[in-house]
Protein backbone atom coordinates (compact mmCIF):
# COMPACT_ATOMS: atom_id res chain seq x y z
CA UNK A 1 0.00 0.00 0.00
CA UNK A 2 2.83 2.40 0.86
CA UNK A 3 4.52 1.74 -2.48
CA UNK A 4 1.28 2.42 -4.31
CA UNK A 5 0.83 5.71 -2.46
CA UNK A 6 4.41 6.74 -3.24
CA UNK A 7 3.76 6.02 -6.91
CA UNK A 8 0.59 8.12 -6.88
CA UNK A 9 2.31 11.03 -5.18
CA UNK A 10 5.21 10.89 -7.63
CA UNK A 11 2.69 11.07 -10.47
CA UNK A 12 0.98 14.01 -8.78
CA UNK A 13 4.25 15.93 -8.63
CA UNK A 14 4.91 15.21 -12.31
CA UNK A 15 1.37 16.28 -13.14
CA UNK A 16 1.94 19.56 -11.29
CA UNK A 17 5.10 20.20 -13.28
CA UNK A 18 3.27 19.49 -16.54
CA UNK A 19 0.48 21.93 -15.62
CA UNK A 20 2.77 24.86 -14.86
CA UNK A 21 2.10 27.91 -16.95
CA UNK A 22 5.51 29.02 -18.16
CA UNK A 23 4.28 31.55 -20.70
CA UNK A 24 6.60 34.57 -20.86
CA UNK A 25 5.59 37.81 -19.20
CA UNK A 26 4.08 40.26 -21.68
CA UNK A 27 3.86 43.83 -20.31
CA UNK A 28 0.32 45.14 -20.42
CA UNK A 29 -1.14 41.73 -21.27
CA UNK A 30 -0.05 39.40 -18.47
CA UNK A 31 -1.99 39.90 -15.24
CA UNK A 32 0.11 41.20 -12.34
CA UNK A 33 -1.90 40.18 -9.31
CA UNK A 34 -1.58 42.12 -6.05
CA UNK A 35 -1.59 38.86 -4.06
CA UNK A 36 -1.86 35.15 -4.52
CA UNK A 37 -0.75 31.72 -3.41
CA UNK A 38 2.53 30.21 -4.59
CA UNK A 39 2.00 26.46 -4.79
CA UNK A 40 4.40 23.75 -5.88
CA UNK A 41 4.32 20.02 -6.52
CA UNK A 42 4.88 19.19 -2.86
CA UNK A 43 1.83 21.26 -1.94
CA UNK A 44 -0.31 19.38 -4.46
CA UNK A 45 1.07 16.04 -3.25
CA UNK A 46 0.39 16.96 0.39
CA UNK A 47 -3.27 17.62 -0.42
CA UNK A 48 -3.60 14.40 -2.39
CA UNK A 49 -1.93 12.35 0.35
CA UNK A 50 -4.32 13.75 2.95
CA UNK A 51 -7.22 12.93 0.64
CA UNK A 52 -5.95 9.37 0.10
CA UNK A 53 -5.84 8.96 3.87
CA UNK A 54 -9.35 10.47 4.12
CA UNK A 55 -8.20 13.25 6.46
CA UNK A 56 -11.50 15.06 6.17
CA UNK A 57 -11.78 16.51 9.70
CA UNK A 58 -9.42 18.03 12.24
CA UNK A 59 -7.00 15.37 13.45
CA UNK A 60 -3.34 14.45 13.67
CA UNK A 61 -2.19 16.73 10.85
CA UNK A 62 -3.94 19.70 12.43
CA UNK A 63 -2.22 18.98 15.74
CA UNK A 64 1.13 18.57 13.99
CA UNK A 65 0.73 21.92 12.26
CA UNK A 66 -0.28 23.61 15.52
CA UNK A 67 2.81 22.24 17.24
CA UNK A 68 5.23 23.26 14.48
CA UNK A 69 3.67 26.68 13.98
CA UNK A 70 3.74 27.45 17.71
CA UNK A 71 7.39 26.35 17.83
CA UNK A 72 8.24 28.58 14.84
CA UNK A 73 6.85 31.57 16.76
CA UNK A 74 8.22 30.48 20.11
CA UNK A 75 4.67 30.39 21.49
CA UNK A 76 3.34 27.75 23.84
CA UNK A 77 0.06 27.12 22.02
CA UNK A 78 -1.42 27.49 18.55
CA UNK A 79 -5.03 26.71 17.68
CA UNK A 80 -5.93 26.20 14.04
CA UNK A 81 -9.17 27.80 12.87
CA UNK A 82 -11.22 28.00 9.68
CA UNK A 83 -10.12 31.60 8.92
CA UNK A 84 -8.10 34.53 10.20
CA UNK A 85 -11.36 36.39 10.81
CA UNK A 86 -12.50 33.54 13.07
CA UNK A 87 -9.15 33.70 14.83
CA UNK A 88 -9.81 37.38 15.58
CA UNK A 89 -13.30 36.54 16.83
CA UNK A 90 -11.93 33.83 19.12
CA UNK A 91 -9.19 36.07 20.50
CA UNK A 92 -11.45 38.94 21.47
CA UNK A 93 -14.24 36.65 22.68
CA UNK A 94 -11.75 34.81 24.89
CA UNK A 95 -11.20 38.04 26.83
CA UNK A 96 -14.90 37.99 27.82
CA UNK A 97 -14.75 34.44 29.25
CA UNK A 98 -16.36 33.89 32.67
CA UNK A 99 -13.26 31.88 33.55
CA UNK A 100 -11.27 35.15 33.71
CA UNK A 101 -11.47 37.21 36.87
CA UNK A 102 -10.50 40.29 34.85
CA UNK A 103 -12.81 39.52 31.93
CA UNK A 104 -14.14 42.17 29.58
CA UNK A 105 -17.80 43.12 29.86
CA UNK A 106 -20.20 44.78 27.40
CA UNK A 107 -19.53 48.51 27.38
CA UNK A 108 -15.80 48.17 28.04
CA UNK A 109 -13.62 50.06 25.59
CA UNK A 110 -11.04 48.64 23.20
CA UNK A 111 -8.52 50.85 21.41
CA UNK A 112 -8.06 50.11 17.71
CA UNK A 113 -7.29 52.00 14.50
CA UNK A 114 -9.85 53.60 12.23
CA UNK A 115 -8.04 52.62 9.01
CA UNK A 116 -7.99 48.86 8.70
CA UNK A 117 -9.77 45.65 7.82
CA UNK A 118 -13.31 45.06 9.14
CA UNK A 119 -12.66 41.75 10.86
CA UNK A 120 -10.09 43.34 13.16
CA UNK A 121 -12.89 45.59 14.35
CA UNK A 122 -15.95 43.34 14.11
CA UNK A 123 -15.23 41.04 17.09
CA UNK A 124 -15.08 44.10 19.34
CA UNK A 125 -18.59 45.09 18.28
CA UNK A 126 -19.87 41.52 18.22
CA UNK A 127 -18.93 41.14 21.89
CA UNK A 128 -20.74 44.32 22.93
CA UNK A 129 -17.49 46.21 23.48
CA UNK A 130 -16.92 49.80 22.39
CA UNK A 131 -14.20 50.55 19.82
CA UNK A 132 -12.07 53.60 20.47
CA UNK A 133 -10.64 54.76 17.17
CA UNK A 134 -7.19 56.30 16.78
CA UNK A 135 -5.57 57.65 13.65
CA UNK A 136 -2.52 56.24 11.88
CA UNK A 137 0.64 57.70 10.41
CA UNK A 138 1.08 58.16 6.70
CA UNK A 139 4.05 56.21 5.30
CA UNK A 140 3.94 53.47 8.00
CA UNK A 141 0.10 53.25 8.02
CA UNK A 142 0.21 52.22 11.68
CA UNK A 143 -0.77 54.08 14.79
CA UNK A 144 1.80 54.93 17.45
CA UNK A 145 2.16 54.20 21.15
CA UNK A 146 1.61 57.90 21.86
CA UNK A 147 -1.70 57.91 20.00
CA UNK A 148 -2.81 54.78 21.85
CA UNK A 149 -1.79 56.27 25.20
CA UNK A 150 -3.88 59.39 24.58
CA UNK A 151 -6.90 57.22 23.73
CA UNK A 152 -6.88 55.23 26.98
CA UNK A 153 -9.72 56.23 29.29
CA UNK A 154 -11.30 54.92 32.51
CA UNK A 155 -13.32 52.30 30.61
CA UNK A 156 -10.48 51.05 28.41
CA UNK A 157 -9.70 47.37 28.92
CA UNK A 158 -7.87 46.20 25.79
CA UNK A 159 -5.88 47.15 22.69
CA UNK A 160 -6.45 45.36 19.38
CA UNK A 161 -4.12 46.31 16.53
CA UNK A 162 -3.08 44.89 13.17
CA UNK A 163 0.40 45.24 11.68
CA UNK A 164 -0.68 47.04 8.52
CA UNK A 165 0.35 45.26 5.31
CA UNK A 166 3.11 43.49 7.23
CA UNK A 167 4.62 46.68 8.69
CA UNK A 168 4.93 46.25 12.48
CA UNK A 169 3.35 48.74 14.82
CA UNK A 170 5.43 49.97 17.77
CA UNK A 171 4.99 46.61 19.40
CA UNK A 172 7.41 46.88 22.33
CA UNK A 173 6.04 50.24 23.42
CA UNK A 174 2.41 49.25 23.00
CA UNK A 175 2.90 45.98 24.89
CA UNK A 176 4.53 47.95 27.72
CA UNK A 177 1.67 50.45 27.66
CA UNK A 178 -0.79 47.58 27.99
CA UNK A 179 1.08 46.19 31.00
CA UNK A 180 1.25 49.60 32.69
CA UNK A 181 -2.51 50.08 32.38
CA UNK A 182 -3.56 46.48 33.00
CA UNK A 183 -4.93 46.06 29.47
CA UNK A 184 -5.07 43.03 27.23
CA UNK A 185 -3.19 43.34 23.93
CA UNK A 186 -4.30 41.38 20.86
CA UNK A 187 -2.11 41.43 17.71
CA UNK A 188 -3.79 40.89 14.39
CA UNK A 189 -0.73 39.39 12.71
CA UNK A 190 -2.60 38.14 9.64
CA UNK A 191 -0.57 40.26 7.21
CA UNK A 192 2.76 40.05 9.02
CA UNK A 193 4.02 36.50 9.47
CA UNK A 194 7.81 36.79 9.62
CA UNK A 195 7.92 40.54 10.38
CA UNK A 196 10.06 41.62 13.31
CA UNK A 197 10.19 44.57 15.68
CA UNK A 198 13.22 45.07 17.93
CA UNK A 199 14.48 41.79 16.49
CA UNK A 200 11.44 39.88 17.74
CA UNK A 201 8.70 38.31 15.64
CA UNK A 202 5.41 40.15 15.52
CA UNK A 203 2.70 37.98 16.97
CA UNK A 204 4.74 37.42 20.14
CA UNK A 205 4.11 40.76 21.88
CA UNK A 206 0.43 40.43 22.70
CA UNK A 207 -1.54 38.23 25.05
CA UNK A 208 -2.99 36.67 21.90
CA UNK A 209 -2.16 36.95 18.22
CA UNK A 210 -3.85 35.82 15.03
CA UNK A 211 -2.81 34.62 11.57
CA UNK A 212 -4.69 34.09 8.31
CA UNK A 213 -3.99 31.37 5.74
CA UNK A 214 -6.19 32.77 2.99
CA UNK A 215 -4.42 32.54 -0.42
CA UNK A 216 -3.39 36.21 -0.29
CA UNK A 217 -1.34 35.71 2.86
CA UNK A 218 2.22 34.63 3.65
CA UNK A 219 1.24 30.96 3.94
CA UNK A 220 -1.93 29.43 2.61
CA UNK A 221 -4.25 26.56 3.40
CA UNK A 222 -6.85 27.84 0.94
CA UNK A 223 -8.87 29.01 3.91
CA UNK A 224 -7.78 28.90 7.52
CA UNK A 225 -6.33 30.84 10.41
CA UNK A 226 -4.67 30.42 13.78
CA UNK A 227 -4.64 31.84 17.30
CA UNK A 228 -1.32 31.88 19.14
CA UNK A 229 -0.63 32.51 22.81
CA UNK A 230 1.79 31.59 25.56
CA UNK A 231 -0.89 32.10 28.25
CA UNK A 232 -2.21 28.59 28.92
CA UNK A 233 -5.31 30.00 30.57
CA UNK A 234 -6.23 31.91 27.41
CA UNK A 235 -5.26 28.95 25.22
CA UNK A 236 -7.72 26.74 27.05
CA UNK A 237 -10.49 29.30 26.59
CA UNK A 238 -9.75 29.70 22.87
CA UNK A 239 -9.88 25.94 22.41
CA UNK A 240 -13.22 25.70 24.19
CA UNK A 241 -14.73 28.55 22.17
CA UNK A 242 -13.46 27.08 18.91
CA UNK A 243 -14.77 23.60 19.76
CA UNK A 244 -18.48 24.30 20.38
CA UNK A 245 -17.83 25.83 23.81
CA UNK A 246 -17.26 22.45 25.39
CA UNK A 247 -15.41 22.07 28.69
CA UNK A 248 -13.80 18.79 27.68
CA UNK A 249 -10.31 18.89 26.21
CA UNK A 250 -10.14 15.38 24.73
CA UNK A 251 -8.83 15.26 21.17
CA UNK A 252 -11.08 13.71 18.51
CA UNK A 253 -11.15 9.96 19.10
CA UNK A 254 -10.21 10.30 22.78
CA UNK A 255 -12.71 9.55 25.50
CA UNK A 256 -11.19 10.15 28.93
CA UNK A 257 -7.97 12.15 28.92
CA UNK A 258 -8.74 13.69 32.32
CA UNK A 259 -9.47 10.23 33.79
CA UNK A 260 -12.66 11.51 35.44
CA UNK A 261 -15.08 11.80 32.55
CA UNK A 262 -18.11 10.83 34.66
CA UNK A 263 -17.07 12.55 37.90
CA UNK A 264 -17.88 16.20 37.16
CA UNK A 265 -20.63 18.37 38.57
CA UNK A 266 -20.88 21.74 36.84
CA UNK A 267 -23.66 24.31 36.61
CA UNK A 268 -27.05 22.77 37.37
CA UNK A 269 -26.26 19.49 35.65
CA UNK A 270 -26.64 16.14 37.43
CA UNK A 271 -23.58 14.87 39.26
CA UNK A 272 -21.45 12.71 36.94
CA UNK A 273 -22.80 14.22 33.70
CA UNK A 274 -20.58 13.15 30.78
CA UNK A 275 -17.79 15.75 30.57
CA UNK A 276 -17.71 15.42 26.78
CA UNK A 277 -21.09 17.16 26.78
CA UNK A 278 -20.54 19.86 29.37
CA UNK A 279 -20.32 23.34 27.84
CA UNK A 280 -18.57 26.16 29.72
CA UNK A 281 -18.77 28.79 26.95
CA UNK A 282 -21.22 29.98 24.33
CA UNK A 283 -18.97 28.74 21.57
CA UNK A 284 -18.72 27.90 17.90
CA UNK A 285 -17.35 25.24 15.58
CA UNK A 286 -14.47 27.11 13.95
CA UNK A 287 -12.05 24.23 13.38
CA UNK A 288 -10.10 23.60 10.19
CA UNK A 289 -9.48 20.21 8.59
CA UNK A 290 -6.48 17.95 8.11
CA UNK A 291 -6.69 18.61 4.37
CA UNK A 292 -5.98 22.26 5.10
CA UNK A 293 -3.31 21.41 7.67
CA UNK A 294 -1.53 19.16 5.14
CA UNK A 295 -1.17 22.10 2.78
CA UNK A 296 -0.14 24.34 5.68
CA UNK A 297 2.63 21.96 6.72
CA UNK A 298 3.97 21.90 3.17
CA UNK A 299 3.86 25.69 2.92
CA UNK A 300 5.49 26.17 6.34
CA UNK A 301 8.62 24.45 5.04
CA UNK A 302 9.11 27.42 2.67
CA UNK A 303 8.05 30.29 4.90
CA UNK A 304 11.54 31.80 5.15
CA UNK A 305 11.89 31.79 1.35
CA UNK A 306 8.47 33.41 0.97
CA UNK A 307 9.37 36.14 3.45
CA UNK A 308 12.71 36.84 1.74
CA UNK A 309 10.94 37.18 -1.62
CA UNK A 310 8.43 39.66 -0.19
CA UNK A 311 11.22 41.80 1.21
CA UNK A 312 13.12 41.77 -2.09
CA UNK A 313 10.04 42.74 -4.07
CA UNK A 314 9.18 45.61 -1.74
CA UNK A 315 12.74 46.97 -1.92
CA UNK A 316 12.72 46.79 -5.73
CA UNK A 317 9.54 48.87 -5.88
CA UNK A 318 10.74 51.32 -3.23
CA UNK A 319 14.11 51.92 -4.91
CA UNK A 320 12.52 52.15 -8.35
CA UNK A 321 9.99 54.79 -7.30
CA UNK A 322 12.22 56.74 -4.92
CA UNK A 323 12.12 60.48 -5.56
CA UNK A 324 9.01 60.40 -7.76
CA UNK A 325 6.95 63.57 -7.20
CA UNK A 326 3.31 63.73 -6.08
CA UNK A 327 3.27 60.31 -4.43
CA UNK A 328 3.97 59.36 -0.81
CA UNK A 329 5.95 56.12 -0.62
CA UNK A 330 5.79 53.70 2.32
CA UNK A 331 8.41 53.36 5.04
CA UNK A 332 9.15 50.61 7.51
CA UNK A 333 8.44 51.44 11.13
CA UNK A 334 11.77 52.34 12.80
CA UNK A 335 13.49 49.30 14.38
CA UNK A 336 11.41 46.90 12.29
CA UNK A 337 12.05 44.46 9.47
CA UNK A 338 8.69 43.85 7.78
CA UNK A 339 7.76 40.82 5.76
CA UNK A 340 5.58 42.94 3.52
CA UNK A 341 2.05 42.09 2.41
CA UNK A 342 1.79 44.96 -0.07
CA UNK A 343 3.34 48.22 -1.25
CA UNK A 344 1.25 51.30 -0.44
CA UNK A 345 1.18 54.39 -2.62
CA UNK A 346 -0.61 57.52 -1.46
CA UNK A 347 -1.29 60.25 -3.98
CA UNK A 348 -0.39 63.60 -2.43
CA UNK A 349 -3.43 65.78 -1.77
CA UNK A 350 -1.79 68.57 -3.81
CA UNK A 351 -1.04 66.34 -6.81
CA UNK A 352 -2.42 67.40 -10.24
CA UNK A 353 -4.11 64.00 -10.53
CA UNK A 354 -6.10 61.74 -8.24
CA UNK A 355 -5.92 58.15 -7.07
CA UNK A 356 -8.76 57.14 -9.36
CA UNK A 357 -6.88 58.21 -12.49
CA UNK A 358 -3.65 56.49 -11.48
CA UNK A 359 -5.43 53.27 -10.44
CA UNK A 360 -7.40 53.21 -13.71
CA UNK A 361 -4.17 53.62 -15.68
CA UNK A 362 -2.53 50.71 -13.84
CA UNK A 363 -5.55 48.45 -14.09
CA UNK A 364 -5.73 49.06 -17.84
CA UNK A 365 -2.16 47.73 -17.97
CA UNK A 366 -3.23 44.59 -16.09
CA UNK A 367 -1.51 45.76 -12.90
CA UNK A 368 -3.78 44.73 -10.04
CA UNK A 369 -4.42 47.26 -7.30
CA UNK A 370 -6.26 47.20 -3.99
CA UNK A 371 -7.38 49.96 -1.64
CA UNK A 372 -6.03 50.03 1.90
CA UNK A 373 -8.93 47.82 2.94
CA UNK A 374 -11.93 49.72 4.30
CA UNK A 375 -10.19 53.06 4.66
CA UNK A 376 -11.69 55.02 7.54
CA UNK A 377 -14.04 52.44 9.03
CA UNK A 378 -16.25 55.08 10.62
CA UNK A 379 -17.29 56.09 7.09
CA UNK A 380 -18.39 52.58 6.11
CA UNK A 381 -22.17 51.93 6.04
CA UNK A 382 -21.84 48.84 8.25
CA UNK A 383 -20.85 50.97 11.24
CA UNK A 384 -23.14 53.97 10.85
CA UNK A 385 -25.39 52.84 13.70
CA UNK A 386 -22.70 51.26 15.88
CA UNK A 387 -21.51 52.66 19.17
CA UNK A 388 -17.89 53.84 19.20
CA UNK A 389 -15.64 56.63 20.46
CA UNK A 390 -13.25 58.64 18.31
CA UNK A 391 -10.21 59.51 20.38
CA UNK A 392 -8.80 62.13 18.01
CA UNK A 393 -9.31 63.54 14.57
CA UNK A 394 -8.90 60.93 11.86
CA UNK A 395 -7.20 63.13 9.27
CA UNK A 396 -4.78 60.54 7.96
CA UNK A 397 -7.43 57.83 7.91
CA UNK A 398 -9.51 60.12 5.68
CA UNK A 399 -6.53 60.76 3.42
CA UNK A 400 -6.05 57.00 3.08
CA UNK A 401 -9.72 56.62 2.19
CA UNK A 402 -9.38 59.17 -0.60
CA UNK A 403 -5.80 58.81 -1.80
CA UNK A 404 -4.16 55.44 -0.97
CA UNK A 405 -3.89 52.08 -2.73
CA UNK A 406 -1.42 49.23 -2.86
CA UNK A 407 0.20 46.89 -5.33
CA UNK A 408 1.60 43.43 -4.80
CA UNK A 409 4.92 42.09 -3.53
CA UNK A 410 3.99 38.43 -3.12
CA UNK A 411 6.49 35.71 -4.15
CA UNK A 412 4.72 34.94 -7.42
CA UNK A 413 5.85 38.23 -8.97
CA UNK A 414 8.97 38.36 -11.13
CA UNK A 415 11.50 41.16 -11.44
CA UNK A 416 10.12 41.95 -14.90
CA UNK A 417 6.64 42.38 -13.44
CA UNK A 418 7.87 44.61 -10.64
CA UNK A 419 9.90 46.72 -13.05
CA UNK A 420 6.81 47.15 -15.23
CA UNK A 421 4.89 48.41 -12.19
CA UNK A 422 7.68 50.92 -11.52
CA UNK A 423 7.83 52.12 -15.11
CA UNK A 424 4.05 52.40 -15.34
CA UNK A 425 3.66 54.48 -12.18
CA UNK A 426 6.61 56.63 -13.26
CA UNK A 427 5.20 57.16 -16.74
CA UNK A 428 1.80 58.20 -15.43
CA UNK A 429 3.17 60.61 -12.84
CA UNK A 430 5.59 62.27 -15.25
CA UNK A 431 2.91 62.62 -17.94
CA UNK A 432 0.52 64.25 -15.47
CA UNK A 433 2.95 66.57 -13.68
Amino acid sequence: MSERKDLILDQVRRYHHEQRDEAPFVPGETEIWPSGAVLDGDDRAALVEAALDMRIAAGSLSRRFESRFARWFGARKAHLTNSGSSANLLSVTALTSPLLEDRLHPGDEVVTVAAGFPTTLNPIIQNGLVPVFVDVELRTYNTTADRVARAIGPKTRAIVLAHTLGNPCESTEIAELAREHGLYFVEDNCDAVGSTYDGRLTGTFGDLSTVSFYPAHHLTMGEGGCVLTSDLRLARIVESLRDWGRDCWCEPGENNRCLKRFQYQMGNLPDGYDHKYIFSHVGYNLKATDLQAALGLSQLARVDDFNAARRRSWRRLREGLDGLPHVILPEATPRSDPSWFGFVITVDTEAPFGRRELVRFLEERKIGTRLLFAGNLTRQPAYSDQRYRVAEDLTNSDIITQQSFWVGVYPGLTDDMLDFVVSSVTEFVKNHS
